[in-house]
């Protein structure tokens, strides 16, 4: 009974955590269930692994002073511990927190590519860390001055393509070389040396995939950070405005003799003539006609001149005066009204 009690109060071995770590990861990615369905997975993988990577830590396995031959090769497994942590923090779909899971994510890979470029292990160029928005932004005007340093080449662009394909065929023929060994070194029966190629086809394949997660993360960041400046200039255009102060009413009269008869009720209203009504919107700036050039004086006075000069014929105009006086003399014999029988029977 007392063992069994240590036994249980005994934590997991680090090798448990590694194993129980990857397992859930590759049930994850084999799996075709929805992703939400997988989440308990992802976060129990999480736990695992980062619970290893803190033992790995605290026992100082890894050096940058030592050699690749110099590690055993039983704990040549521990080296997988950033990027399998990489690849379930990708696994995560919460979108409100997802630029960082895959900020967290490439740090990981980062973790992982520089550990297998101090023991030499493959042969690749470590990614360029990318700008942030700010560096992004003082870069444009650098971009501006030709192709060549705000573009990529066409003979960068062709190397980088023949780099990817390269990779594609060293990580294939690394699988089937990893597919053909498995078996034989998880029924026990591989010795050493096997063992330690084992793992290193593992780190081997492991560095492409962290090199095609690395790009295909650089590309979402942009995507992530162009979507959180749409957001946070539509929240500040829908910002709620000042409301405006509200108008006291008042009674626009023709004159001051007006609005002395208009203003003497009570409750009495102001008043405002129309002069004044004029003059208070010219001071606030709140004619249509303000802020919008004039014609030049002499451009006012010729049209000044012409109407008065189209006015005074039509007033000479011997026609026109005798259609105005008919007028007045209709109007003086028929009362308003006059000649209107509509509703009259």
């Amino acid at each position: 009974m007392a063992a069994a009690a240590a036994a249980a109060a005994e934590p997991p071995r680090l090798a448990a955590l590694l194993e129980s770590g990857w397992r859930l990861l590759d049930e994850v990615e084999a799996s075709a269930e929805p992703a939400a369905a997988l989440q308990d997975r992802v976060r129990r993988g999480l736990e695992l692994l980062q619970q290893a990577a803190r033992r790995v830590a605290q026992l100082e396995l890894f050096s940058q002073n030592e050699e690749l031959e110099e590690i055993a090769s039983a704990d040549l497994k521990y080296l997988l511990l950033p990027a399998l942590l990489g690849a379930l923090t990708l696994k995560q779909i919460n979108l409100s927190k997802r630029l960082e899971h895959v900020q967290s994510a490439r740090a990981h890979f980062m973790n992982f590519l520089k550990l297998c470029k101090s023991y030499q292990i493959g042969k690749f160029q470590l990614p360029e860390t990318p700008e942030s928005p700010d560096e992004n932004e003082s870069s444009e005007s650098t971009s501006k001055a030709g192709p060549a340093l705000g573009q990529p080449s066409l003979v960068a662009m062709a190397v980088n393509r023949q780099a990817k394909i390269e990779r594609y065929k060293q990580k294939k023929e690394v699988e089937n070389r990893l597919a053909s060994m498995k078996a034989f070194v998880e029924s026990g029966q591989a010795d050493e040396e096997q063992m330690r190629e084992f793992y290193l086809l593992h780190i081997q394949k492991w560095i492409s995939t962290s090199l095609d997660e690395i790009e295909s993360i650089d590309q979402e960041m942009v995507i992530l950070r162009g979507r959180d400046t749409i957001k946070q200039s539509s929240a500040s255009s829908h910002a709620p405005r000042q409301p405006r102060t509200p108008m006291k009413p008042f009674i626009l009269t023709r004159n001051a003799a007006q609005a002395k008869v208009f203003g003497a009720g009570y409750p009495s209203l102001a008043t405002m003539t129309v002069d004044d009504w004029y003059e208070q919107r010219q001071k606030r700036g709140l004619l249509p006609d303000q802020g919008v050039p004039r014609g030049t004086p002499e451009v006012a006075d010729e049209e000044l001149e012409q109407e008065q000069q189209e006015k005074k014929v039509e007033e000479d105009n011997e026609e026109t005066l005798r259609k105005a006086r008919g007028w007045d003399d209709w109007k003086d014999t028929h009362p308003r009204g006059y000649g209107n029988r509509q509703n009259m029977g």
